[in-house]
């Protein structure tokens, strides 16, 4: 006992230097978005708040085997034409140039950068068969091809002059180079990073091995935990937020957690135990979230699958209410965890989590809220990809730094507390911001 209250007091006495001085944490500082619902993170709120969805039969589009497979793609197909950058290139671009914009980095802040960029297909849109309506440089033709590609075009035409990687793990790539980025700026290789995913899935050599792989939506059903769900809306999609390590108010990342389940080459597995493993330690790291948004990606075997996850995690304690997006925008593959993210972003900042559609299915013992939500504390973004890779994100709306008086309230209500717990409470009581914390339990606020 006298071991913990000497740990929390040296905590207290590093808060207090930060109360004075600064307070730093990995921000989000600028976003960018853009797919049927919408060619910024703003637009997409306005889709989702008049609650529209924008799913087409797949052959006004493209020839497929079932032209009435309900898929999702952007709407202004001149965004992505150009004759120099294949068009998974110019998606990334297009969301690249909005959070630079959005966080008002100059060509130096730019200059200075790391980049991420998140895809599962890369390339394939405009390679495997021709683009529609393009015309592209034969000195081009090896680049257009890269999976990185999207990352040299950023990088050569934002300035980006640090490291750039490429992150490939399927579903979860955005969401995993989410956190790539973050991990860059906290071991200060970089006090600025942008995170870019971009997926063009769209394309007929890619829908038929969906096909064949069986997991396409069979009969439209829009409902990922519903127990009739039969598979995916394929969808385009595109996202990209600009990092900083810094003060201010906004939303922050508080960290990332990733593991594999070494079972499955297509599926979540369950029987491996890593989601709920994943689930747990973030639980002990950054506490109870108030919101889960989970992968739900509509296929069977992955509703029956998360499900039993969220059931094992939280099974007799109070649970938080999921949020599901790809109800609203199909499943984006790799871009997909990403743009997820930044529209979630785009509701937390005034510190709401968004409504799901009307009547849709909710596991067992959970709310699926159809209104948007109040929250406090810390959410998390869940994804997860074929081969079973598992990734989480944990996300909060931080607010001002708080007040000296009230940093004295804290000492004296640290030094009373007989537990952690105790501790927790007074800094959601307060409003305070709750970061990772070294001691097994605790989740105090550090830089």
């Amino acid at each position: 006992m006298q071991n913990r209250h000497l740990s929390q007091v040296s905590w207290a006495g590093s808060l207090r230097s930060e109360v004075m001085g600064k307070m730093e944490h990995v921000r989000m500082v600028g976003t960018g978005a853009l797919s049927a619902m919408g060619e910024d993170a703003a637009a997409h709120r306005r889709s989702m708040d008049a609650g529209r969805c924008a799913f087409q039969p797949i052959g006004n589009l493209v020839p497929f085997s079932r032209p009435d497979l309900l898929a999702s793609w952007i709407e202004d197909r001149g965004l992505l034409r150009h004759r120099k950058w294949s068009p998974t290139a110019m998606a990334a671009l297009h969301v690249a140039r909005q959070a630079v914009h959005n966080a008002g980095w100059t060509r130096a802040d730019c200059a200075d950068a790391v980049l991420m960029f998140g895809t599962s297909r890369g390339g394939a849109a405009g390679w495997l068969e021709p683009w529609p309506e393009r015309r592209g440089f034969p000195l081009m033709a090896a680049s257009n091809a890269m999976h990185g590609e999207g990352a040299a075009a950023v990088s050569i035409e934002l300035g980006i002059k640090g490291a750039y990687q490429v992150i490939s793990t399927g579903c979860s790539a955005g969401v995993d180079a989410l956190g790539m980025a973050m991990m860059h700026l906290q071991a200060e290789v970089a006090k600025k990073a942008l995170v870019v995913a971009a997926d063009l899935p769209l394309v007929g050599a890619l829908l038929d091995s969906y096909e064949a792989t069986g997991i396409l939506s069979k009969d439209g059903t829009n409902d990922p935990f519903h127990q009739q769900t039969t598979g995916i809306f394929p969808a385009e999609a595109a996202a990209a937020i600009a990092l900083e390590m810094g003060e201010g108010e906004g939303v922050s990342m508080c960290g990332y957690l990733a593991n594999s389940d070494a079972a499955d080459p297509l599926g979540l597995s369950f029987a491996s135990g890593q989601l709920v493993a994943l689930m747990r330690n973030a639980l002990q790291k950054f506490g109870q979230p108030a919101a889960i948004c989970p992968h739900a990606t509509g296929t069977a075997a992955h509703a029956i699958a998360e499900a039993r996850c969220l059931h094992e995690v939280f099974v007799g304690q109070e649970k938080p209410s999921l949020h599901l997006l790809k109800p609203y925008l199909g499943h984006g593959i790799g871009a997909g965890s990403l743009l997820e993210t930044v529209v979630l972003a785009e509701y937390l900042k005034e510190g709401l989590m968004p409504q799901n559609l009307p009547k849709k299915a909710a596991p067992s013992g959970f709310s699926m809220p159809e209104v948007a939500t109040a929250v406090q504390g810390t959410i998390w973004k869940i994804a997860a990809s074929l081969g079973g890779h598992n990734a989480l994100v944990v996300m909060q709306r931080w607010l001002k730094s708080i007040s000296f008086p009230g940093f004295l309230n804290m000492i004296s209500y640290i030094a009373r507390a007989p537990d952690h717990q105790s501790s927790k409470t007074w800094c959601a009581l307060q409003g305070s911001n709750l970061r990772p914390h070294p001691c097994e339990g605790c989740a105090l606020p550090l830089s």
